[in-house]
């Protein structure tokens, strides 16, 4: 298992390298403006680079007192351990703590710092280098525990700089910064563009979930901008190619498409089992000609619903993550599979895929962007966005990319809900006839959840299927199964006992869902067998009768003389007179048998008392005393 994964990290390892041409390769690091107000000596403009977590202000500024620790200078322990605390006083200005780059991951000093009371964080490179962005530590499920609630913005300062800060600091100087990000995010025009490039893979971990959860939040927002027309998202996919010398191999047969021209990691990173990579290519390439098509119908919005679908129903733990239910999403959002299957081409043809040819183009930088290596990135104004993927931190920044004054109502509102049930049921399961849906409006956005409706759970996945279930799912709708009445009388194919499915009652044949047809017993032979009898049939049962003067007995199917019941009912009153007699008599011996054992007592006892006394009786007194002389 060691070797495999060494020949998958060196794979891997490869398509990264090839990615682009080395001398095109750049990565553009997002900054910040820092001003030191105070004192004299060091005031002016310095460039500070943007932490890649935590949230920062975009579009606003934050001015504070920096604060150089005595003890644990490069953040790696709590502060509390050492008894520091960096609450700022009531009216005083916020604590920028300046803490030394080295010994522990970025995002830990700045959790340290938060978690005392610091307001934002001043990182000291350690080296005499160009800024580089502080990113999030590789997949480690302890930090990924304090790095989604981090909370302050962080920047990374030139390690000359922060020696100036710190000789100033140590002299007793109070030194006042001022963080700037209100052109962190250009604003070129009254539109902001902007793009996510993500993934379908829902296997990576941490930063997966992250995406996941961001995408299913972040929604209500994206939909709100593109419907008024303030913003024009586009989503995009990164993709590899594989090695010309390894095209033949099996990590390329199984991770790429199109002979190797396009690929992505295998998601368990074990070659052996689950998902390949080029399921995950496969997916991407869909999603992205699902955009273009509801691009086309001038409702590019649906993409959100579409992704934040499909991660509900078919996720790849429960094996759910195939063409099939993709296209039961798609098909629930009323978008041509056609088109879009005609948009995805022949994975297998030994030639270019024009879609994910242009995505592998784009992610070569250009202009003030760099170029896109890191899974997610959001891209505002064409300028990498840095920090926590969470939803009001990135709408901040999206918001930050319109002139001042003419942000859109939802920049300046909490506000984002909007009923999307109120378009075709928000691709949800409905039923008319019973006014019932599973479509529910939340701040997320739509969900699709089957119902309670008077006491009754209804069960399904929300979408395609919702099914009244438990005692009582009779009473809704019919449990969803046949019923009809005729001439006053109903029948019914569902049985209120539980989950029980739809069957046809007696009388009748059928799914019991879509119909029950009649059961003619006549023409069967199932009733009326005998003889003398008529068959006639009715809807739902049979009438039988009997020729002559016959009466029948439908528990055993014949015909027998009304006489002959007219005796025997004759003769059956008779034995009920008798019987009714014999214990009256019965009971009057017995209560003439208990009177004269009860006479006989007595005088027997009177008898006997005058020559003994009996037990029941006491002695006779006697007055002599017994005390001894």
């Amino acid at each position: 298992m060691g070797l495999e994964r060494s020949v998958l990290s060196l794979f891997l390892g490869f398509l990264l390298i090839n990615l682009c041409p080395s001398t095109m390769a750049r990565f553009v690091v997002e900054k910040n403006s820092l001003t030191v107000t105070s004192p004299d000596s060091v005031k002016g403009n310095y460039d500070s680079a943007i932490g890649n977590f935590g949230i920062p202000k975009y579009g606003g500024t934050m001015a504070g007192t920096v604060i150089f620790p005595k003890e644990n200078h490069k953040g790696c322990r709590s502060f509390e351990d050492f008894g520091i605390s960096f609450k700022s006083k009531t009216g005083a200005l916020p604590t920028f703590v300046l803490v030394d780059r080295g010994d522990c991951f970025f995002a830990l000093k700045v959790w340290n710092a938060q978690s005392a009371g610091a307001s934002a964080v001043l990182v000291a490179d350690d080296l005499d280098e160009a800024l580089i962005t502080m990113d999030t530590p590789a997949e480690d499920i302890a930090s990924a525990k304090y790095i989604e609630n981090i909370t302050i913005p962080s920047a990374l300062i030139e390690k000359s700089f922060a020696e100036k800060l710190k000789k100033e600091l140590s002299g007793g100087e109070m030194v006042n910064v001022n963080l700037d990000w209100r052109e962190a995010v250009p604003h070129p025009d009254d539109r902001v563009e902007y793009e996510l490039w993500t993934n379908s893979n829902d296997e990576c971990g941490f930063k997966c979930d992250m995406l996941i959860e961001f995408v299913k939040d972040f929604k209500g927002p994206a939909q709100i901008l593109e419907k008024g027309g303030y913003t024009q998202f586009r989503p995009h996919y990164i993709t590899w190619y594989c090695p010309q010398a390894f095209t033949v191999s099996k990590q390329c047969q199984s991770q790429c498409i199109n002979h190797g021209r396009y690929c992505a990691p295998d998601p368990e990173q074990d070659f052996s089992r689950g998902y390949e990579g080029k399921n995950v290519v496969l997916e991407n390439l869909r999603q992205l000609c699902l955009f273009r098509v509801a691009n086309e119908t001038k409702k590019p919005w649906v993409w959100w619903d579409y992704v934040t679908d499909f991660q509900i129903r078919c996720p790849m733990k429960e094996n759910k993550y195939n063409k099939e239910c993709a296209e039961d999403v798609i098909r629930s959002l009323g978008l041509d599979l056609k088109k879009i299957e005609k948009c995805m081409g022949d994975p297998h043809a030994d030639s270019d895929n024009p879609v994910l040819k242009e995505e592998q183009d784009a992610q070569v930088g250009k202009g003030s962007r760099g170029d896109v290596t890191i899974l997610p990135t959001l891209v505002v104004n064409n300028r990498q966005y840095r920090g926590k993927l969470e939803k009001s931190a990135v709408l901040k920044a999206i918001c930050a990319g319109f002139e001042e004054t003419t942000e859109p109502a939802v920049c300046l509102s909490a506000d984002v809900e909007t009923n999307e049930c109120l378009d075709n049921n928000g691709g949800c399961w409905q039923d008319k006839a019973a006014n019932i849906t599973a479509c529910k409006d939340t701040f997320r956005g739509r969900v699709c959840e089957c119902p309670l409706v008077d006491g009754v759970q209804f069960k399904g996945d929300g979408y395609s299927n919702c099914q009244a279930s438990g005692v009582g799912h009779c009473k809704i709708n019919n449990g969803g199964c046949w019923h009809e009445t005729r001439d006053g009388r109903t029948y019914s194919a569902c049985l209120d006992i539980g989950d029980s499915k739809c069957a046809c009652p007696p009388g009748f044949k059928g799914d019991g869902v879509k119909s029950c047809e009649d059961i003619d017993e006549c023409k069967e032979k199932k009733a009326c067998q005998c003889p003398e009898c008529t068959c006639k049939d009715t809807w739902g049962s049979y009438e039988c009768t009997c020729s002559g003067d016959l009466l029948y007995m439908r528990d055993h199917d014949t015909c027998i003389s009304k006489r002959a019941t007219e005796v025997r009912s004759s003769w059956a009153a008779v034995w009920v007179i008798l019987i009714g007699l014999s214990m009256a008599a019965g009971g009057a011996y017995m209560v003439y048998k208990y009177r004269l054992r009860s006479y006989m007592d007595t005088e027997i006892r009177a008898i006997m008392s005058q020559y003994m006394p009996l037990d029941s009786q006491g002695e006779v007194p006697n007055h002599v005393s017994q005390d001894r002389a």
